[in-house]
């Protein structure tokens, strides 16, 4: 059925523009129009009280939000009510995200999300597995007791047809030669982090069909003078993606800065991390035994480890202009266009254009998220 937006700030594919409606058809965006078309005229209209119309947000590390770590019930019911969670702050796509565990989790984690795909559960776009396949001096907050090389069987299960996306973060140095290329093939998205990598180990890894870097700097071997590391060869690679956390605490904002400058445009995506927290009432939940709690933002462990954030991602765009310095516009794509880029997506998600899924975000000058579309189908806003 054919509905029109009007009356908004559309970030339309050539930047701002506020003399145009978006008429959606069904779950796709037919075209972008002067008001006063007659194809407008003639659906039924929503006025949007000139709020800014934005491409929905795509978060590509969920490891929860409303409540519930998808560690702790892979099951499709927890992946929607994470998804419902993190809606309300623009997220309009994410992957949930399994950090290590154990194998047969990771094998629920994989069925869970193949029957949200297939049931269309709104929002859902693939699984991100953060783990466990990850170097011990770079664990974080990961229980180390999970951590092992892939066995033949696990890079089977990795490999098989699947549904939507599926991105895997190891560590280039802890996985044996030649898997990081049998992934890629298999499609695959792989990704380094929490890996205590030198530079050019990194190098061959990116050779080999790494395509992105899990919250660059966080993680993983710094930028040295004369020991470039992960991040050296991350911000010097102008093919790969970086995954940014700008929550204030993960990263020093004068850091993020240089890895933007760096990096080519469009090589960098907003990411929250997130936590159980993220739309919840309760700042706690428990990680591998141990409570975590959120605080002004941050999630910590009692000895002040991070553990993930408490970041959503309207929350990312915001820090990304007030923190950073960066323009609206080019925030918003960071959240939007550059993740559906990363995803193979770009031709059917993150812009607002003709031909794009009609996922999409109402947000106010406070970066307030006030309703949101996905596959055309809207949902009010309740974040504040």
């Amino acid at each position: 059925m054919l509905h029109s937006l009007t009356n908004a700030r559309v970030l339309a594919p050539d930047g701002w523009r506020d003399d145009l409606a978006v008429l959606l058809d069904g779950a796709r965006i037919l075209d972008l129009l002067p008001r006063s078309d007659p194809r407008v005229r003639g659906a039924p209209q929503q006025d949007l009280g000139g709020a800014m119309l934005l491409p929905g947000f795509i978060d590509v590390q969920v490891n929860g939000g409303g409540g519930v770590l998808f560690n702790d019930a892979p099951t499709v019911e927890s992946i929607r009510r994470i998804g419902a969670a993190h809606r309300r702050f623009g997220s309009t796509g994410l992957l949930p995200t399994l950090i290590s565990d154990e194998v047969p989790v990771m094998r629920a984690a994989l069925a869970a999300v193949e029957q949200a795909l297939a049931e269309g559960v709104p929002g859902v776009l693939g699984i991100h597995l953060e783990g466990p396949y990850l170097a011990r001096a770079r664990k974080g907050v990961h229980d180390p007791n999970h951590f092992h090389p892939p066995t033949a069987d696990e890079l089977a299960l990795l490999c098989a047809p699947h549904r939507g996306i599926r991105l895997l973060t190891l560590a280039p140095e802890c996985v044996p030669a030649g898997s990081i290329a049998a992934l890629a093939a298999a499609g695959v998205i792989v990704c380094a982090g929490h890996t205590a990598a030198d530079y050019d180990t990194t190098r061959v890894a990116l050779a080999a069909g790494v395509r992105g870097f899990t919250h660059l700097f966080n993680a993983m071997t710094p930028l040295g003078s004369r020991e470039p590391g992960v991040v050296g060869a991350a911000l010097e690679d102008a093919g790969s993606w970086c995954g940014l956390i700008v929550d204030g605490h993960h990263v020093h904002p004068a850091s993020l800065r240089v890895a933007i400058a760096a990096k080519p445009r469009g090589r960098c995506v907003l990411v929250t991390d997130a936590m159980p927290p993220v739309g919840a009432d309760d700042p706690a939940f428990v990680l591998n035994g141990e409570t975590i709690t959120a605080h002004e933002g941050v999630c910590r462990t009692g000895q002040g480890v991070l553990a993930g954030s408490a970041l959503d991602m309207a929350g990312a765009v915001r820090n990304a202009v007030q923190l950073l310095g960066l323009p609206l516009d080019e925030a918003v794509r960071m959240a939007s266009t550059y993740p559906a880029e990363f995803l193979g997506l770009g031709a059917s998600h993150g812009r607002i254009a003709a031909g794009h899924r009609a996922d999409l975000v109402a947000m106010d000058d406070d970066f307030r998220i006030r309703q949101s579309w996905i596959g055309g189908v809207a949902d009010m806003a309740t974040a504040t």
